[in-house]
């Protein structure tokens, strides 16, 4: 014990592979050799937005913060002083209207142009949250199609694929989170869609619960599901009614009823989450110019449409000193730590300044109201190496405390900000420390400083899942304010070459204590795992850091795989009445699969059989990427007529050899759409952009229901002719569109139905959509993992965790 403990914890930092590698694949960009090269960067991207005589100044303050602890997220780290048109923003809310394209009457953005924006946003970076409860529901009417709707399930579908497909910058796949209403009337629909293996695989879902909801939960009465679009005449024929409100009611169903489908799902399937909408927006800062309807995919930022998230975790390990008591009383370096916050607000409020924006809407947002997200990771370490159970009361007391005092330093930085750069511009004194608010709770001294002065960033404050920063700068350390979720596992990487390397990932406070001569045999009883501590312990935790934190915890309940399901609902309940924003929860099952592999793998002749069902239909399976190579394709020359005369366009369709569903041989599946270069014009941009959709429809196995939804799409110019159909008496006639989406769609679908029966079949309507298979393909543990290529891929700590390698991929 010659050397000092702090200095051996960052010996040990230094010397794991997991650190190393990850560094290497995700952070470190050409030209940088090491951790040191990228800090530098970093901290000179940070400095540049500063006033020339002050970057010298701030890039040496940058720096120095970064080696002490206080690094970036993920964007901020790999994307800081390149060159990438990549934003910096680790993920966005998204607004998505009731409407095609154009905006809704509400200002939203239409369908497919949210289905745009979101591309675009990923395609730069950013993961994204969107509220799909503007979307009318199944069956509302549709007036200027004279058809009904086909409901915000179908059209985030469209979204899933659309994710899987755009490849973001710096080769990280978007995250996103799917949002809709309680009361909404398809959310039985949305409850139990990812109970579909293979559904929404790009998207966390939760559901919005407002306090009335809960309330009727309680008295065991009736809950309305409603919406304001007008139910089509089948739905009024079976009872739906307009409310004094305007709001139409579609039916009314039991609220404990309704509340079991989503418990039921949570419990065996570990989605939806659950969002308490009135708690995050009664808390919020900026309650009397915004409301909140979402949040980003890990659901610690609650965010108002185009709001993002600019995060920037702090390391708690490192400021503790003599870690397990060796050499002296174990502390937390307090002194430093609210130097490292003070600093990383000035840091993450640059970001805003030198970061690519996306969407200038984005843009606006952001400089309007200044968010940023000061948080940590490593709090289950932390407490470890104080001594503290992190189940225990004075383990929950030292958290609340760090966040206490992150709060407090974080709000007055933001003050002296304000002095110098200027308050965000929606700042109102009154109405941000109006009683009720998260300000309101400030101490009062740092309330009349910001009565008098203004704050420059309207919330300061988040706990995110740190994933992959946390392997790559904090040698491992717990993930967030989560506790370790085990002490050591092995992880498999396939290389370049196809071959498998594997190794042994160890926890950091495990690795220190046995650094410093500790025995792991029994390891103290302040080492205590995620898995062997009481789901009411991790509430618990979450209760005490909550009230410091101005936005929300990104934190995931684990149960153990015999919880009761009695006991498990309660503990949304509990988090309710506890004033938390949200609930997350994981409990491994012979569905989502062990969470973690932390021993020895179990041989292929004793693992559980899958479940018997029948086999899924090849036409409707998800296709997750072109496949390479040629396929056999069909060049389609469509001439067709409107208002402005003849016109003609080429397309083409490529198709699949798939195996037929009865095992007779193999049937062509539509699979990719594309116009042919050199089809110029400003009118056919929409068609390039409808093959794209369209192929993303198809890989999806969807492509009927896409196709029929196309045809229902009007325009202001008239009608479109193409094709005839056959009268009762056998002539035929001209058939007639509302639009050239319509004709389209419909100039697609026969070319699929002849290409099935064959090269003599007759142009005439396309066959019937097939029904959906009976039953449910045989269940899967989780996604495909991108690394092992097992179908074992979880959420875990919030961040996409393969249990069969140790792969760790997206987090929000």
């Amino acid at each position: 014990m010659k050397r000092d403990p702090i200095s051996r914890a960052q010996d040990v930092t230094a010397t794991q592979p997991i650190s190393l590698d990850v560094l290497r694949e995700k952070y470190l960009k050409p030209g940088e050799n090491g951790v040191e090269d990228l800090y530098r960067r970093v901290a000179r991207a940070l400095a540049s937005v500063e006033a020339e005589p002050l970057r010298a100044r701030y890039e040496a303050l940058f720096l120095e913060s970064l080696h002490a602890g206080a690094i970036g997220a993920g964007r901020i780290m790999s994307a800081a002083g390149t060159e990438l048109q990549a934003t910096l923003i680790n993920c966005f809310v998204q607004p998505v209207g009731d409407c095609i394209q154009g905006v809704d009457d509400g200002g939203f953005p239409g369908i497919y142009e949210a289905l745009r924006e979101a591309a675009e946003t990923m395609r730069r970076g950013g993961g994204v949250g969107y509220d799909f409860s503007r979307i009318r529901p199944r069956g509302a009417e549709v007036k200027a199609t004279a058809s009904l709707a086909s409901g915000p399930c179908s059209y985030i579908n469209v979204f899933d694929q659309s994710c899987a497909t755009v490849e973001s910058a710096g080769a990280r796949r978007g995250a996103q989170m799917g949002v809709l209403r309680m009361d909404h009337p398809d959310v039985l629909d949305f409850i139990t869609a990812k109970r579909q293996p293979g559904r929404w695989n790009n998207f966390n879902v939760s559901v919005a619960v407002p306090d009335a909801f809960m309330q009727a939960l309680q008295d065991d009465q009736p809950w309305p599901l409603v919406h304001r679009a007008r139910p089509g005449a089948a739905l009024l024929d079976q009872g739906a009614f307009q409310r004094d409100d305007g709001l139409w009611v579609y039916q009314t169903v039991s609220a404990r009823e309704l509340w079991d489908t989503v418990m039921r799902s949570a419990y065996d399937f570990a989605e939806p989450g659950i969002l308490f909408l009135d708690h995050i927006n009664e808390d919020n800062n900026l309650r009397y110019c915004e409301q909140i309807t979402a949040t980003n995919p890990c659901a610690e930022q609650p965010l108002p449409p185009y709001g993002c998230c600019d995060l920037g975790p702090i390391i708690l390990t490192r400021f503790v000193r003599h870690p397990f008591g060796v050499d002296g009383v174990p502390a937390f370096d307090f002194e430093a730590f609210e130097k490292s916050v003070a600093l990383q607000v000035r840091a993450l409020d640059n970001v805003l300044d030198l970061t690519w924006w996306p969407l200038p809407q984005q843009r606006e947002e952001a400089a309007a109201k200044r968010r940023i997200g000061v948080g940590f990771t490593g709090m289950g370490n932390a407490l470890a190496m104080l001594c503290l159970r992190y189940d225990a009361a004075d383990g929950r007391a030292m958290a609340a405390r760090i966040a206490e005092r992150m709060r407090d330093t974080a709000y007055a930085a933001s003050v002296a900000l304000a002095r110098e750069k200027g308050a965000f511009p929606k700042f109102d004194a009154a109405a941000y420390l109006a009683p009720g608010g998260f300000a309101s709770r400030l101490p009062q001294a740092l309330q009349d400083q910001i009565r008098a002065h203004g704050l420059r960033n309207s919330h300061l404050l988040s706990i995110a899942p740190t994933g992959t920063v946390s392997l790559a700068f904090a040698d491992n350390a717990s993930n967030g304010i989560e506790p370790p979720f085990s002490w050591t596992y092995r992880r498999k990487k396939r290389e370049a070459d196809g071959s498998v390397s594997e190794y042994q990932v160890e926890d950091h406070a495990w690795r220190l204590w046995r650094e410093l001569g500790g025995s792991t045999e029994p390891l103290p009883d302040y080492f205590v795992s995620a898995l062997a501590m009481t789901a009411g312990d991790h509430i618990a935790m979450m209760e005490a850091v909550q009230p410091f934190v101005d936005t929300a915890i990104s934190k995931t309940v684990n149960i153990p795989a015999d919880y009761p399901y009695e006991d498990f609902k309660g503990l949304y309940q509990q988090a309710w009445r506890s004033g938390l924003k949200g609930l997350a929860t994981y409990r491994p099952n012979s569905i989502l699969g062990a969470v973690l592999d932390t021993g020895t793998a179990p041989s292929a002749a004793s693992a559980p059989a899958a479940p018997e069902g029948p086999p899924a239909d090849p036409m409707r399976q998800v296709i997750e990427s072109r496949p390479k190579g040629a396929l056999s394709a069909v060049a389609e020359k469509i001439e067709y007529w409107t208002q402005e005369g003849h016109k003609t366009l080429y397309l083409v369709v490529s198709f699949l050899p798939v195996p037929a569903a009865d095992g007779s041989g193999t049937r062509e599946r539509a699979i990719e759409f594309f116009m042919p270069v050199g089809q110029s014009g400003e009118s056919q941009q929409w068609i390039t952009s409808s093959m794209r959709l369209l192929s993303l429809a198809a890989r999806g196995g969807f492509l009927e229901r896409a196709l029929s939804d196309m045809r229902k799409v009007a325009w202001d110019r008239g009608p479109v002719r193409l094709g005839t159909y056959e009268k009762a008496d056998g002539t035929r006639v001209p058939l007639w569109h509302e639009s050239e989406v319509a004709a389209m769609a419909y100039a697609i679908q026969n070319l699929i139905a002849r290409r099935a029966s064959g090269p003599a079949a007759p142009a005439q309507a396309p066959v019937a959509e097939a029904p959906l298979p009976a039953g449910l393909p045989p269940v899967m543990a989780g996604k495909k993992c991108s690394e092992c290529g097992a179908h074992a891929v979880i959420r875990k700590d919030g961040c996409d965790y393969c249990t069969q390698c140790g792969h760790l991929g997206t987090c929000g």
